[in-house]
């Protein structure tokens, strides 16, 4: 049951496509459904089967019908399913647990795919450019598939642009139409062009490979690839399948390939994986001291060793520092403890941090500033409490005109406050953020614009991490002025870090 305004969840969807391998027999339809429903079932995937429509008596023109020049028409012909066959086997599929799929190639087809209630209408790359048709699907209202065989990007643009004015659900499929398609071939980076070109789309991967290639698939989901499709049949002493349908005993194998895939490319922690952590522990070196060492006394490089193995509780080689000091005793060739390490909060460490993080962020955005911008970390409660409060301003322009770039770190948020003097646009770039103007609070995405006309309280906080253009009046120092006044109190040098080359790590002196 589709629900107004719910979009439909292609991700994690499989396409088997029956297309004409019924052989015109309702026999053998109903037999693929159920052997290949008992497939789905087995590997405990979500799948729907796909049929494919064509009102035969006008979209073969009379005059054809009997030429054998186009190899597609005598088996279109020799294949004829009736409407009264394909509502039982759209029924054996919704009795299956599957969901009914359709590729329309005619108008009347659409009008067929609506009274029978199919759930996800398909259109085949040969259609793709077909904007009669187009125009007719999008009026059902149904979700929407699309492949995009052949297509030069900018066909593809306009594929994109129809269905997204007229508000169609609809997803993406990489194909290529060489049936069966060699290695060679796949264009599987096409795949990473359409996420990066799309980014609001789902991205499928309708596949004609041979059934016992395994590898595309994977490859196909690690370039970001999230619905697959693939031509399906069973054999009979009668019946042959061509070289890129999938036989029931074959469809578990590419099942598995998508599942081993999702498993190869889980993200995750790696500080939060205890066996690697314990791998990587039993080779790593630990802190000994060399000489016998009194408490109170400073413990200088040349009165420790590293050396294997690791023990509990050790300080680690890559955790040492110069100038510790013994808080007890400690004879020659006992490990250091990891206690020993001074817990002294360090200016320098926040920013070489801080600009190891911006830098990754503006690098994943595709952001490149100039290496001369002027950059400065605002600190509205010490660098100490930077990761809490704060953001990192980039200047590009001050004049009549101003523009920043705005850079707020994961789990950040920027005190609440206002301006006499300027007016500000903001639009996000990446990342998303929640804003509060007058305590009306707005969650606001890429594209997103939020204007801050003078005098008016804002302040801004991300989960995730946000970069945001602002755009406003000209900048003056001393025009922000904050509902904690403790903020206000406060000089600006004492809020604010100067970097004066950030490409090479230089800021203003600090004491540590």
């Amino acid at each position: 049951m589709f629900w107004p305004n719910k979009k439909f969840d292609f991700n994690g969807l499989f396409v088997l496509d029956m297309a004409n391998n019924h052989q015109g027999s309702l026999e053998h339809g109903s037999r693929i459904v159920r052997e290949f429903a008992a497939a789905v079932r087995e590997a405990g995937v979500r799948a729907g089967i796909k049929f494919q429509f064509r009102e035969l008596n006008s979209f073969i023109h009379p005059d054809f019908r009997e030429s054998t020049e186009n190899k597609h028409i005598p088996r279109f012909l020799s294949t004829a399913f009736s409407k009264e066959d394909f509502a039982i086997l759209a029924e054996e599929v919704r009795n299956q647990g599957l969901i009914t799929i359709a590729t329309p190639f005619d108008e009347k087809s659409v009008e067929l795919a609506e009274k029978l209630g199919i759930e996800i209408l398909k259109v085949a790359s040969c259609s793709a450019l077909d904007w009669p048709l187009l125009q007719r699907i999008a009026e059902s209202g149904k979700p929407v598939i699309c492949s995009t065989a052949n297509l030069p990007l900018a066909e593809v643009d306009k594929i994109v642009s129809f269905f997204d004015h007229r508000g169609v659900d609809y997803a993406l499929a990489h194909c290529v139409a060489v049936y069966p398609t060699p290695k060679d071939k796949l264009n599987l980076e096409r795949i990473k062009i359409f996420r990066h070109r799309y980014p609001h789309l789902s991205i499928g991967f309708s596949t004609h490979e041979s059934p016992d290639d395994l590898d595309a698939i994977k490859v196909a989901y690690a370039s970001g690839a999230r619905f697959f499709e693939r031509h399906i049949g069973v054999e009979t002493e009668d019946i042959k399948l061509n070289g890129y349908s999938s036989r029931p005993h074959q469809i578990p194998g590419w099942f598995e390939a998508w599942k081993e895939a999702v498993k190869m490319l889980n993200l995750k922690n790696a500080e939060d994986d205890l066996e690697e952590k314990e791998s990587l522990e039993s080779l790593m070196r630990g802190v000994y001291f060399r000489d016998n060492i009194m408490a109170g006394e400073k413990i200088g490089r040349e009165r420790v060793f590293f050396a294997m193995p690791l023990l509990p509780g050790q300080l680690k080689s890559g955790q040492w520092k110069d100038d510790l000091t013994a808080d007890r005793d400690y004879f020659a060739g006992q490990p250091a403890p990891a206690s020993i390490k001074p817990d002294i909060f360090s200016q320098r460490d926040v920013i070489y941090q801080t600009i190891r993080t911006v830098k990754g962020m503006l690098n994943m955005a595709r952001i490149f500033p100039n290496y001369d911008s002027s950059v400065e970390i605002s600190h509205h409660y010490g660098l100490e409490n930077f990761f809490a409060v704060g953001a990192v301003i980039i200047d590009c322009i001050n004049r009549e005109y101003c523009k920043k770039l705005i850079i707020v770190l994961p789990g950040q948020s920027h005190p609440y406050h206002y301006h006499k003097k300027k007016e500000e646009t903001f639009q996000v770039l990446s990342g998303q953020m929640e804003v509060e103007l007058e305590g009306k609070k707005r969650i606001v995405y890429p594209g997103d614009t939020v204007l801050v006309p003078r005098g008016i309280w804002h302040s801004f906080f991300t989960n995730e991490g946000v970069i945001f253009e602002e755009i406003s009046t000209t900048h003056f120092n001393n025009d922000s002025f904050y509902a904690d006044k403790s903020i206000d109190k406060l000089p600006r040098e004492a809020r604010k870090t100067k970097l004066i080359n950030w490409g090479r790590h230089q800021f203003d002196e600090l004491k540590n």
